[in-house]
């Protein structure tokens, strides 16, 4: 079972160091460009994110989670329940819930706006702080995944 902790470990590590890139430098980019700039952006970093390589990590990772948290509750699996069963959980929940609820709607909404509209600054500044205030939380609930799985490696 360690290896398929380890993998899920290392998926999540890479899913946060996706959004960690968004949190510390790509929003702030955007954020000093001219609103429909950022607008234009993001709705084609949105478009673009939908990618076969880009659903392996991010979904692959929770599929990888749910048989964590499985293997970790089945007797005789060898697999560190505690450890095991909290990086599974945050990912599913602080990474993949994160996402359909919070950054996703931002992105719909985001989707439906032209750059050029007299409400798209407005909708962008409110843009930018929630989808980046959310992207932290999935950020800092990857990293504590992939932490908690690492420990579950090593405790197993």
């Amino acid at each position: 079972m360690t290896p398929l902790v380890f993998t899920t470990a290392i998926g999540a590590a890479l899913v946060s160091g996706i959004f960690y890139a968004f949190s510390t430098f790509v929003m702030q980019a955007f954020a000093r460009l001219i609103p429909r700039e950022g607008i234009a952006a993001m709705q084609s970093i949105n478009v673009v994110v939908i990618n076969p390589l880009f659903f392996l990590a991010f979904f692959g990772t929770g599929l990888l989670s749910v048989a964590t948290i499985v293997a970790s509750v089945l007797p005789g699996t060898a697999v560190s329940l505690a450890p095991a069963l909290t990086g599974g959980l945050f990912y599913i929940v602080g990474c993949i819930g994160v996402t359909i609820v919070g950054n996703v709607p931002l992105n719909e909404r985001l989707a439906k706006v032209d750059p050029d509209d007299a409400e798209a600054e407005s909708l962008w500044n409110l843009y930018l702080s929630r989808w980046t205030l959310w992207n932290h939380v999935r950020t800092a609930a990857s990293l504590a995944a992939a932490a908690f799985l690492v420990i579950a490696t090593v405790t197993a």
